[in-house]
Order: structure tokens, then C-alpha cells, then sequence
């Protein structure tokens, strides 16, 4: 199975902008979907956005939609998450996740990685 790895998380303002990255492990990276997934302390882990093994298609939860924008490279195997005017209410940890097609669920991811967090300060 792929590993991956995030990075990027940090601490940023009320409006701010981060850039996430999740790198896989592997040549077969072309051949899965990949979820970001964000947990906040407290609450469940829920659906951020997704995309297809390809590119062409894009999922995203309303609460990020029009701020977020998922995106990815296979020539690098890293799949990235563009963060724009970033709420307090974003603050948790994000995790990417592989599957082999679209899902919101998380139990339909296979592989993990260890998550970065986010904070982002009022």
C-alpha cells in the first residue's frame, strides 16, 4: 500500500493562506484517489476535498468551497491543498488519505499519513 506523508501545517492569521503537501511513497500513486481529511479536537474527522487518480475531478465540502483547492502531481507524487482566507473555525489537524476511486467517507481510506496541524489565530 502507498505512505504518505503531510507537511506544511503551521500557525497563521484570520485570512491567511498555507499550502499543504501529502508525498506518497511508491509508483503506483497514480493509481489512487486522494482525500484530505481534517480533525479538530473534540469532533469527528471529516471530508475536506478530494481528487480523482487522474486530476480531472475535484470533490470539496461546502465549508471550504471557493477557499480550498486540492490539486496534484504525479511526475511527484504529491498531492497539495491551497488554503485561502483561512478561519479560526479551519483549525484542526489535516490528514491525507488514498483510496482507489471518489469517496467522502473515511472509512473508505485504505492509507493514512500522520496529519499536520493547522492553527489559525483570530
Amino acid at each position: 500500500q502507498v505512505q504518505l506523508v503531510e507537511s506544511g501545517g503551521g500557525l497563521v492569521q484570520a485570512g491567511g493562506s498555507l499550502r499543504l503537501s501529502c508525498a506518497a511513497s511508491g509508483r503506483t500513486f497514480s493509481t489512487y484517489a486522494i482525500a484530505w481529511f481534517c480533525q479538530a479536537p473534540g469532533k469527528e474527522r471529516e471530508f475536506v476535498a478530494a481528487i480523482s487518480r487522474s486530476g480531472g475531478t475535484t470533490d470539496y465540502a461546502d465549508s471550504v468551497k471557493g477557499r480550498f483547492t486540492i490539486s496534484r502531481d504525479n511526475a511527484k507524487n504529491t498531492v497539495y491543498l491551497q488554503m485561502n482566507s483561512l478561519k479560526p473555525e479551519d483549525t484542526a489537524v489535516y490528514y491525507c488519505a488514498a483510496t482507489r476511486s471518489l469517496h467522502r467517507v473515511v472509512g473508505m481510506y485504505f492509507s493514512w499519513g500522520q496529519g499536520t496541524q493547522v492553527t489559525v489565530s483570530s
